[in-house]
């Protein structure tokens, strides 16, 4: 018999579909397998740093409309390291005893921590540090974090901007244009090689592989010639300029992120073609929305693999998902490297054989 516990989940980093069901999931092994207690930690560590910490009890009988609901009910955050947090006066603060602290006062015997490889090491140092049991679930719609095949909200993302691109080939059509989706991708290029494949584009450029402009208005221009009067382009944000700078705007708080590239190719091939272009830049619409069923069933594994864990007593392990089942590995190596598109993995060969622009 497995000794009662009280466990604790938070969700951290950047927003996603599939949260919610990895949370229903947890919640589903946890009360109705072991008859343990759920705590939900709102805002990520910020909810362990508030006195006393903001955390609720999750019940069964609430928490069915989760499977089909968008983002977190328990909110999440990505800025503010614990280590080096920024304070009202402009210093920064060492504030991870805090959150340590919370854990003990929620009197948790364990935390289950569902992030990026980001947000995973910052929980991992906090778990080292205060000797608190950690488990990790993997989420992000970049599909970049170490050996797992899937992460939570990856799926839905594809999916997001394989129906941008079907949309954009009517417009692109009508008006004999050149049409540039800009999707995100923080270091890697998964959403824009998984979903320019889906959904038909002409050229897809990703970080993994250096582009030459000439090369992309050459095969523009050769699809002119066939009478094929318009193109799709998809691009991840991250892909630098041919001279190697990122491209990147502030946001509202002063803070550089990726974001412009579409516009810096829309200008780049329009001097050296006579396509007419426009651009779209998909931005969050690729994070909200109705998680897929793929993003559901990945989440809902992940869920009761990470609450078996617990059980088995077995910390420091981040879920996966390898050959159509969950495998935990040690965070560590999780977090070690990110994964990036393999130039030769078996979506760039499909792509260079459908005949695929990718700009090299």
């Amino acid at each position: 018999m497995v000794e009662h516990k009280r466990i604790g989940i938070l969700t951290s980093g950047g927003d996603c579909a599939g949260l919610n069901p990895a949370i229903r999931a947890v919640v589903y092994r946890a009360i109705g397998t072991y008859n343990w207690e759920v705590f939900g930690i709102q805002q990520a560590t910020l909810g362990l740093m508030e006195r006393p910490p903001k955390a609720i009890k999750l019940e069964i009988e609430k928490i069915d409309p989760l499977l089909t609901a968008g983002g977190t009910i328990l909110g999440t955050t990505n800025k503010g390291n614990p280590f080096a947090f920024p304070m009202p006066d402009e210093t920064v603060r060492d504030r991870s005893e805090e959150i340590i602290e919370g854990y003990r006062l929620l009197e948790l015997d364990a935390l289950i921590g569902i992030g990026g490889d980001g947000s995973l090491a910052i929980l991992r140092q906090l778990a080292q540090q205060g000797n608190l049991n950690l488990v990790g679930i993997p989420k992000t719609i970049d599909n970049d974090v170490s050996c797992t095949e899937l992460s939570i909200g990856f799926n839905t993302a594809v999916k997001i901007a394989t129906e941008a691109l079907d949309r954009l080939h009517f417009t692109a059509a009508s008006h004999s244009r050149v049409m540039i989706l800009e999707v995100m991708g923080r270091d890697a290029g998964h959403i824009a090689l998984n979903a320019g494949i889906a959904g038909g584009a002409d050229v897809i450029l990703i970080p993994e592989i250096p582009y030459q402009i000439e090369r992309i208005c050459d095969y523009i221009r050769k699809r002119q010639d066939l009478g094929k009067n318009y193109s799709l382009v998809i691009v991840a944000e991250a892909v630098r300029t041919e001279t190697g700078e990122a491209v990147t705007t502030n946001d509202s708080l002063g803070q550089s992120r990726f974001g412009g590239i579409g516009q810096y190719l829309a200008n780049k091939i329009s001097a050296c073609s006579s396509a007419e272009i426009r651009v779209t830049v998909l931005g969050h619409i690729q994070r909200g929305g109705i998680p897929s069923p793929t993003d559901r069933l990945i989440a809902s594994a992940f869920g009761v693999a990470a609450v078996d864990l617990i059980a088995e007593e077995k910390y420091d392990y981040m879920v996966t998902w390898q050959n159509r089942q969950a495998i935990p590995v040690p965070i560590t190596d999780a977090i070690s490297k990110y994964r990036a598109v393999d130039p030769n993995d078996t979506l760039v060969k499909t792509a260079r054989s459908m005949g695929i622009c990718l700009g090299d």
